[in-house]
């Protein structure tokens, strides 16, 4: 197994670093431009292992639709991909196999191959039913009015509102219930609109008339996302100021609320011509509460800030964590207890509170491994607790690469220092 060392000598960080683009906008753009009939040209596209998976398989699919052979397509542990797929495939003439690891087959499915086969998609599970793999033989849907319970995960919403505009006569999607991420399905939305297609919606529905996408070339901005460790930087830091260029404010993406939640943490944000510039300021909370129902993906982050920070927590709308790369609610429980931090997971699943830490100074847990369950997350989480524990060590270090193939290069150019097997 590998292992690498992270040090930090001080707690004084300060320079440039370099996000990749949004993992999120690129996928998306990926699947329009595949069901556009011009194409379009993508500037800064994501140079995230998912996306490059992503691009693989629709070259793939382009020379095979048609075929009376079955193609086999590994989306490996990426769920975009497989959901993403999932619906694509099922409107591409030809005999289609969906395959990915041991930890995809436990990633619940079922509720989107539901909605397809009510538009007439032909589908077949080959293990257990409502979990990959699948078996897909493409055709014409129908459209229609289609009610989806959004719950579980909103990119099952997105895989069908962007094959909605070639349906016959569009497609009316009521989600049933109040959606988990749902400014993914907004991002979704306004690249749909960004290239032509004329959506409405009103509460929990969205109507998507039938229509065709235009080119237009699109230029992917910095990924929100990856900007949380940053922001985890900052704070955990005794001095700092961070430059983040290509990061946009407003931003379509769902994970900009960053600024206004870690203002609490002591994080300053300023918006530059060009970015923005992140720098320590004094905490205001000695208990933090926050609802990451929009905005998932950073809620680890998050939730390591405040425990090391010693400050107790509340945090809800943690739903559909369990079902990512790894269990991060329980990736979080069990690692952030060698520190001494305890976490009691409350509600049904998707609430945790932060009850307990060790009174001893963390840097009593130098050189502690963080096992990293493959997930690239859990891995820039743990990573800068090396500013108050002086070092750490994390498993499995390459995972970073399924968002942020430069991570570790990006760190050691503020300071930190990283050796070992990477």
């Amino acid at each position: 197994m590998k292992i690498c060392t992270v040090y930090k000598e001080d707690r004084t960080v300060k320079g440039m670093i370099l996000l990749p683009a949004s993992k999120s906008i690129s996928n998306r753009l990926l699947i329009i431009r595949s069901l556009s009939e011009t194409g379009f040209r993508i500037a800064n596209l994501s140079a995230a292992d998912d996306t490059a998976l992503l691009t693989q398989h629709l070259a793939t699919i382009n020379r095979h639709q048609g075929s009376s052979t079955v193609c086999t397509l590994d989306t490996h542990n990426a769920g975009t991909v497989m959901r993403f797929l999932t619906a694509y495939l099922a409107v591409k003439p030809g005999s289609w196999t969906l395959v990915g690891s041991e930890r995809m087959y436990e990633r619940p499915i079922g509720l989107l191959v539901e909605a397809l086969i009510n538009l007439g998609a032909d589908i077949e599970y080959l293990g257990t039913s409502g979990f990959p793999p699948l078996k897909i033989t493409g055709r014409s849907l129908r459209g229609g009015d289609l009610q989806v319970d959004a719950s579980v995960s909103s990119q099952f919403i997105s895989a069908l509102l962007m094959i909605a505009p070639i349906l016959p006569g569009g497609l009316s999607l009521t989600m049933t219930e109040k959606p988990v991420s749902d400014p993914y399905i907004e991002m979704t939305i306004r690249l749909m609109e960004k290239f032509g297609i004329d959506l409405h919606q009103e509460q929990n529905m969205i109507r998507v008339k039938s229509g065709k996408y235009k080119g237009a070339d699109y230029t992917v901005e910095a990924d929100w996302s990856s900007a949380a460790f940053c922001y985890e930087v900052v704070a955990l830091s005794a001095n700092s100021e961070l430059h983040l260029p290509g990061l946009l404010l407003p931003s379509i993406q769902g994970d900009a609320v960053l600024p206004i939640v870690y203002k609490a943490l002591g994080v300053q944000t300023e918006k530059t011509l060009h970015g923005i510039i992140l720098t320590k300021k004094e905490m205001g909370t000695d208990l933090f509460r926050y609802d990451f129902r929009g905005c998932p993906d950073i809620a680890p982050v998050v939730i390591t800030t405040c425990a090391a920070l010693k400050i107790k927590g509340k945090f809800h709308g943690l739903k559909g964590l369990n079902i990512k790369e790894t269990n991060r609610i329980t990736a979080l429980v069990n690692e952030l207890r060698k520190i001494g931090i305890i976490l009691e997971v409350t509600g049904e699943g998707d609430r945790i509170d932060l009850v307990e830490e060790s009174q001893a100074s963390l840097s009593q847990y130098a050189n502690i491994v963080f096992e990293s369950y493959d997930d690239h997350r859990m891995i820039m989480t743990f990573a800068p607790l090396a500013l108050m524990l002086g070092s750490v060590r994390v498993a499995n270090p390459d995972a970073v690469s399924k968002s942020y193939p430069g991570f570790w290069e990006e760190m050691t150019k503020v300071g930190f220092k990283v050796r070992g097997e990477r």
